[in-house]
């Protein structure tokens, strides 16, 4: 089992920011994928943005522009900078860790027990 560790979820109104982090504490978080997700009251998990052992980044459609994922391996943590956010970017926001580079949930290993965030229009 690998614990990750979401934080940095609130209430923020719209067009704010909030930057999410994931705390992994295991020594091999550097060989990983680092993905985001999140899940919306009675909708399904959908990818939000991932980032690969080298740094190479992957974003939904919804996330460009927006969000910024990012990695500090020294620290085993993963982070989701997200800009202008929209009511509709309310949701649960897990972080995940695969070994492959993919947007498929079902393809990552660990998860996190997720964070709130929610955006007051």
């Amino acid at each position: 089992q690998v614990p990750l560790v979401e934080s940095g979820g609130g209430l923020v109104q719209a067009g704010g920011s909030l930057r999410l982090s994931c705390a992994a504490s295991y020594s091999t978080f550097s060989s990983y994928v680092v993905g985001w997700f999140r899940q919306a009251p009675g909708k399904e998990r959908e990818f939000v943005a991932a980032i690969s052992w080298s740094g190479g980044t992957n974003y939904a459609d919804s996330a460009k522009g927006r969000f910024t994922i990012s990695r500090d391996n020294a620290k085993n943590t993963g982070y989701l900078q997200m800009n202008s956010l929209k009511p509709e970017d309310t949701a649960v926001y897990y972080c995940a860790l695969s070994t492959i580079f993919v947007v498929d949930a079902t393809r990552y290993d660990y998860w996190g027990q997720g964070t709130q965030v929610t955006v007051s229009s």
